[in-house]
Formats: C-alpha cells, structure tokens, sequence
C-alpha cells in the first residue's frame, strides 16, 4: 500500500473534529457519550463537530436501542479515513520541512 498524499484538510484540522476522527480511527465505532467525555466538552459542542464531518461524509452514525434507551454509535468513513491520513501525511510533511530547514 502506498502513503497517503499529503493534503491539508480544514474540515479535519479543528482540533475536536481531529480528536474525534483518531479516535474513530482506532475502533470499529464508539458510542457518543465516549467520545464526549473523552474531548471533555458539552453534548453540543461534539454534536457540531460531528454535524461538519457528517456533511463531509467522514463519519456515519447510526442509533440503536438498548435497554429501552437509544445510543448513538459513530464510525470514521472509508472517505473519512483517507482523509485523515491525507491530513496527518501533509502535518509530517510540514514537521519535517521544518527540521530540515
């Protein structure tokens, strides 16, 4: 498999749509509530996060019910991931242009 061309991506670069997509990255899915406590912000603050990467097409969520309640799950896409990758590529690139110079 090749590396990923270096892109620099806006809509991953904001540093709570970044934790979520790595987080995501790692796992199958994750529940809401995890990712909100793991960013350690309010339920709106990943709902608008996660709304931006939605639009995108980076991350699908799904609802199911368990025990009479309803739980959100969140996976990265296959478009989500390669742009991730892209991202993270292009920050490398730059780290090291930066210690070659």
């Amino acid at each position: 498999m090749s590396a990923p061309e270096p892109r620099f991506d806006d809509v991953v670069h904001a540093r709570n749509r970044l934790q979520i997509c790595a987080m995501l990255a790692r796992v199958d899915a994750l529940a809401f509530p995890t990712v909100r406590e793991a960013l350690d912000v309010e339920d709106y603050v990943v709902s608008k996060h996660l709304k931006v990467l939605v639009d995108a097409g980076y991350v699908s969520s799904r609802k199911e019910r368990h025990h009479g309640r309803t739980q959100t799950w969140l996976r990265l896409t296959d478009d989500g991931r390669h742009a991730l990758e892209r991202h993270l590529a292009e920050l490398r690139r730059i780290l090291a242009a930066d210690d070659a110079g």
